[in-house]
C-alpha cells in the first residue's frame, strides 16, 4: 500500500485543493470497502458536508468535515484518490464518487478493492482504527534517537520486521525500510539488540532523510500510485536498492541483491550492509 510519503503527498494536495469545497452528493459503488457506517447513512451524511482539514496518521488519510465527522481512507496497493473534472469517465475500478458543489468530482479507485473507508466522529474513528496503538510518527519532533531506541527496545528481532511493524514506527513500508537500512549501512537481518549507539543514530538519520526526500519528490510510483491530480511520484528514480536487484550499488558498485525476509522481498547491498555486527 502507499507508504508515509505517498499518503503525506495526498494529504498536502487535499489541504490545498479540497479544503473549503462542499460535497453535493456521494455515490458508493463498492459497499464492501466501507467499514462504517452503513452505506445509506454514509451517503446521506456526506451530502452537503464541506472539507475543513486534511491529516495523516501512519498510512491513513483523514479528511475532516464540517459536520463533525472524518472521512478516513486506507489505500491499498492499487488505491488512488483523484480530483477530476465534472463528468469524468468512471473507471471500472471506481469505488466511490464524491460530486463537489463546484462541479468537480473526487474518485476513489482500486482494482483490488482492498482499500478501506470509514466515516465517523474523531473519537469513534480513533477507537475503530486503534490509533493509540500505532507507533510514533518518524518525522515528528518527538521522534529522536532515544525514541527509536525505546521503540526497538533492545529486542532480538530483526530490523526489517521491526521497522515494518506499525506498532513500532508508524508509516514505514517495504520501500523506505530497505532504503533507510541501506543508507544506514545496516543489514535487514541484524537484530535490534546488536546495534551500537552510532548505528542507532545512523538509522534514525536515515529514516528521516529518506522520508523527507521521498515527500519532496511526491512519492514513489512503480505502477498505479498517483497524487490527487493524477500525476506520478518522482522518487523511483532516486532509489538506491529497492527493485534494483542486479544493478550496481550507488555507493560501492556491488550488484544489489534481493532476498526474502519478514515475508517480503528485501533489497540490499551485500558489501555495504554486512550481516554480522
Amino acid at each position: 500500500m502507499p507508504e508515509l510519503p505517498e499518503v503525506e503527498t495526498l494529504r498536502r494536495d487535499a489541504e490545498r485543493a479540497l479544503v473549503g469545497r462542499r460535497i453535493a452528493s456521494a455515490e458508493l459503488l463498492a459497499p464492501e470497502v466501507l467499514r462504517a457506517p452503513e452505506p445509506a447513512a454514509f451517503e446521506s451524511a456526506l451530502a452537503g458536508a464541506s472539507f475543513v482539514g486534511a491529516r495523516r496518521r501512519a498510512k491513513y488519510l483523514f479528511l475532516d468535515l464540517d459536520i463533525g465527522q472524518v472521512l478516513a481512507l486506507q489505500l491499498a496497493i492499487y488505491g488512488q484518490l483523484l480530483l477530476l473534472e465534472a463528468g469524468a469517465t468512471r473507471d471500472p475500478d471506481t469505488l466511490l464518487v464524491l460530486a463537489l458543489a463546484d462541479g468537480a468530482e473526487l474518485h476513489l479507485r482500486d482494482r483490488s478493492r482492498y482499500t478501506r473507508v470509514w466515516l465517523a466522529p474523531p473519537d469513534q474513528l480513533a477507537a475503530l482504527l486503534r490509533v493509540d496503538e500505532l507507533g510514533p510518527e518518524p518525522l515528528a519532533p518527538a521522534f529522536d534517537v532515544d525514541c527509536l531506541r525505546a521503540r526497538l527496545g533492545g529486542r532480538r528481532a530483526r530490523l526489517k520486521g521491526l521497522l515494518l511493524d506499525q506498532h513500532v514506527v508508524a508509516g514505514l513500508g517495504n520501500i523506505y525500510v530497505d532504503e533507510a537500512l541501506w543508507r544506514a549501512r545496516l543489514h535487514p537481518a541484524r537484530t535490534a539488540n546488536s546495534l551500537s549507539d552510532a548505528e542507532l543514530a545512523a538509522l534514525h538519520a536515515a529514516i528521516q532523510s529518506v522520508l523527507r526526500e521521498a515527500i519532496e519528490h511526491r512519492g514513489t510510483t512503480f505502477h498505479t500510485y498517483r497524487d490527487l491530480f493524477g500525476k506520478k511520484g518522482k522518487h523511483q528514480s532516486e532509489l538506491a536498492v529497492f527493485h534494483r536487484q542486479g544493478q550496481p550499488c550507488p555507493r560501492c558498485g556491488t550488484p544489489i541483491e534481493r532476498i526474502a525476509l519478514a515475508s517480503r522481498d528485501t533489497h540490499l547491498c551485500p558489501t555495504c550492509q554486512v550481516a554480522a555486527p
